[in-house]
């Protein structure tokens, strides 16, 4: 846990929060999963508690492979994310906020984070937002952290928030679609396929129950070949009874 004099109220509150549990306020509701972050009041909302807060700026959370990440869009609006490991997924960039379990062994092979030693692509120094703040935090002299945050005054949600807000795995593109995006201070953040145990489990459990299921013939072999049967076996016909 992040503990600093020169953590914003907002970002300490982003990276502390707990998102997507039901919200004690709306607890009968339907849709009532805390996913979006009030950076002007620092708590987590779910969508029924946004009339009050729709002059706020408003960051929607999302859940990819179980962890919370947004839209590096919006991230880049808030803090220079640069050398911090994006993943597309649904078509968008996202970062996690937070660092995940390891779930493999350390090996060097090609970069690792700076923070907490995860496989990382080879132009990328942190996995997560945290850990790149947590580095800085270490190795920056007293107000080092201010020159990373951005002045953000104005921030909406840029769709509706009813949805559960779910990223799923089986949408993460090939690695031919990772690209480099350029940050305000003009350094970069690269894209990269996941392919963490994390990621890729939802995935291959679906194929191997896909692969497990009983090979039926089609619905009209099956009537053909029914059809045959009986013709070959025809039922003997009884004399009438007078």
């Amino acid at each position: 846990m992040l503990v600093s004099s020169q953590l914003p109220r907002w970002l300490e509150g982003l990276l502390t929060q707990k998102f997507f549990n039901a919200c004690v306020i709306h607890e009968e509701a339907k849709k009532n999963e805390k996913n979006v972050y009030c950076l002007d009041c620092c708590f987590s909302l779910c969508p029924h508690c946004l009339p009050p807060h729709s002059s706020h700026r408003l960051l929607q959370i999302r859940r990819y492979v179980y962890h919370d990440v947004i839209k590096l869009g919006d991230a880049h609006k808030l803090f220079d994310c640069s050398f911090v490991q994006s993943y597309t997924t649904n078509g968008a960039k996202v970062l996690f906020l937070n660092p995940r379990p390891q779930t493999r062994p350390f090996r060097n092979a090609g970069s690792i984070c700076f923070s907490c030693d995860r496989n990382l692509q080879e132009s990328c120094l942190f996995c997560s937002l945290f850990c790149k703040i947590d580095h800085l935090l270490r190795t920056q002299s007293e107000g080092g952290l201010s020159k990373f945050l951005l002045d953000c005054k104005f921030l909406t949600l840029s769709e509706p928030v009813l949805d559960d807000g779910l990223m799923t795995p089986d949408s993460v593109l090939d690695p031919a679609s990772s690209t480099k995006t350029s940050s305000g201070s003009g350094e970069s953040s690269g894209g990269v396929v996941c392919r963490t145990e994390w990621c890729t489990a939802t995935t291959e459990i679906a194929r191997k129950k896909r692969s497990s299921l009983p090979k039926f013939p089609p619905v009209s072999e099956i009537s053909v070949g029914f059809m045959n049967r009986r013709k070959k076996n025809p039922q003997p016909h009884r004399s009438p009874l007078y």
